[in-house]
């Protein structure tokens, strides 16, 4: 499978700017052959962590064009954004992808960046999520959720790819790196994280946006400007790479 992550500046708060820049660059993206296409975290509105009026409901703006941009070019899609449940005012940061046919899937982030606020204004999700998408096991994750190593490893055994939509900033940009190229290498699995560039909320962001392989090489990677990243994802490389080297057999429970 031919995968995509689109590393683009956000408009802050602003769904419909952001809509109107990203369209083209999924166009872009799927007219150069991708088959899933992944944006960043918070991809309509950046990292707003302290506006109460942020969420969404399901199904609603952010969805929708992802369902519309779906369709469009019968690709998969997903970026996270903050979406409300009735039971609660406070918004998930939600994991939302989209089948070419329209059937969406969803996580929603379970560690919430208290160092920056998440915890007061979002609620957090329990409940990991893998999904099969044609054939590839994906498990989804988001930004933050990427320093908490056990978790990768306790899905490692039912996935090939982890997607990891983020907004990290540029002041932390080196355990970025390091940290997406340590979850394919401890469990040989392909990663992808998009990250987002540009200023927003005070903080800057550097992009950096990366794919590596289970051996951690990296396959795609980008720098500080507006990017699309392309790599190959091919679960039997996933397979074979732990047939050959099998040391998750030796990870004790």
């Amino acid at each position: 499978m031919k995968i995509a992550a689109i590393q683009h500046d956000i408009v802050w708060s602003d769904r419909e700017a952001n809509f109107s820049v990203l369209e083209p660059l999924i166009d872009e993206a799927a007219a150069n052959g991708a088959q899933f296409v992944l944006l960043t975290e918070m991809f309509s509105t950046g990292f707003v962590v302290d506006n109460d009026a942020i969420g969404e409901d399901r199904n609603s703006e952010s969805s929708a064009f992802l369902a519309r941009m779906a369709a469009k070019h019968s690709i998969w899609i997903g970026g996270s954004c903050p979406e409300i449940s009735p039971d609660d005012p406070r918004p998930f940061n939600s994991f939302v992808t989209v089948s070419p046919k329209g059937v969406q899937h969803r996580y929603e982030k379970i560690h919430r960046f208290t160092f920056g606020g998440e915890d007061t204004h979002f609620r957090p999700g329990s409940n990991f999520v893998t999904i099969d998408i044609d054939g590839m096991r994906a498990t989804l994750f988001v930004c933050y959720d990427l320093r908490f190593a056990d978790e990768f490893w306790a899905l490692a055994q039912s996935t090939d790819v982890f997607l990891v939509p983020a907004n990290w900033p540029a002041s932390r940009r080196e355990h970025w790196m390091t940290l997406l190229q340590a979850r394919a290498i401890e469990n040989q699995a392909y990663v992808v994280g998009c990250n987002r560039v540009g200023d927003g909320g005070g903080l800057h962001y550097s992009g950096d946006s990366a794919i590596y392989d289970p051996l951690g090489r990296p396959l795609a990677t980008a720098d500080d400007t507006v990017s699309i990243l392309y790599a190959d994802i091919d679960p039997e490389v996933v397979r074979e790479t732990r047939l050959a080297f099998p040391f998750m057999n030796d990870r004790r429970p």
